[in-house]
Parts: C-alpha cells; structure tokens; sequence
C-alpha cells in the first residue's frame, strides 16, 4: 500500500512550507509560476503513480513509500 508523508525534517517543511506560502502555493524551487509546478506538483504526482517509484518529490517536501 502506497504512502505519503512529509519529510522527518522538520526544519526542511518549515522552510518549503514558507516558501509555498510566499510563491502561492507553486513549488519554492522552481522559477516558473504554472500550473504544473502548483504544490503537489505535476511531477510528483507522474511519480506517485508509477507503482515502482520509492522517494521525495522535487522540493524533499514529501515522501512516497511503498
């Protein structure tokens, strides 16, 4: 069964956290402001689906376990 969670870094989801809150929502890490890069992003959600994939998402900000 597939899991998410947030990094065990608490200082790390602080920090990603703020920067979601001052870009709007879109992932601190990226420079482009679509919809691709909205928090969760496109990217992770394309990994989250493949059964195989185990890891963070771009941003550490959240964790996919299998």
């Amino acid at each position: 069964m597939m899991k998410i969670s947030l990094n065990q870094d608490k200082e790390a989801v602080r920090m990603i956290k703020d920067g979601l809150e001052r870009t709007g929502g879109y992932c601190p890490c990226r420079r482009e402001r679509t919809e691709e890069n909205k928090c969760m992003c496109k990217e992770f959600r394309d990994q989250i689906a493949d059964p195989e994939f185990e890891g963070y998402c771009h941003c550490m900000l959240y964790y996919k376990s299998k």
